[in-house]
């Protein structure tokens, strides 16, 4: 029987971005849950986020609805896994509302605040079903709409 590496294995599937935000963890994670401020950061500019619920709990809801320059709009849906204030968050598009399946399961992100040098270390993990669709997500941008997001985070952690 053979064994697969789990790190190889996360290398194939996960996208991560970490950055060192001089900003407590209390606000990271006030951003990344109340709706209004998620939808100063969330998308990176030029675009927007026309509407934000979020249900912060195990099994609770996640809708964003992003909306690019050109008006149009494009929904996403999932739930939270995991949430542990100030420290964890995990959410998932497996799953539209409580535990109702989605049609086509993308990724489930690990966002974690870590006190570090008097800010915090923020890491966001992209974890994705597979490994074509980990290459279609950093094909998309995601380092580059990711880490402005990051910036925007920052510039808005600074600001509450």
């Amino acid at each position: 029987m053979s064994q697969t590496n789990p790190i190889a294995a996360d290398a194939a599937h996960e996208l991560v971005l970490t950055r060192l935000i001089p900003a407590p963890k209390e606000k990271l994670f006030r951003a990344w849950t109340e709706p209004e401020l998620l939808k100063q950061w969330f998308v990176p500019k030029p675009w927007s986020v026309a509407a934000a619920e979020t249900d912060v709990r195990p099994g609770g809801i996640s809708r964003i609805v992003m909306r690019d320059p050109d008006g149009n709009e494009f929904p996403n849906q999932g739930v939270y896994l995991e949430v542990v204030p100030n420290e964890r968050l995990v959410f998932t598009d497996a799953y539209t509302e409580a535990w109702k399946p989605s049609e086509k399961p993308f990724m489930t992100c690990i966002v974690t605040f870590e006190d570090e040098a008097g800010g915090t270390r923020y890491t966001a993990r992209a974890r994705h079903w597979t490994a074509a669709d980990r290459e279609a997500h950093e094909k998309m941008g995601f380092h580059e709409g990711w880490g402005k997001c990051a910036d925007q985070l920052a510039e808005l952690a600074a600001k509450i």
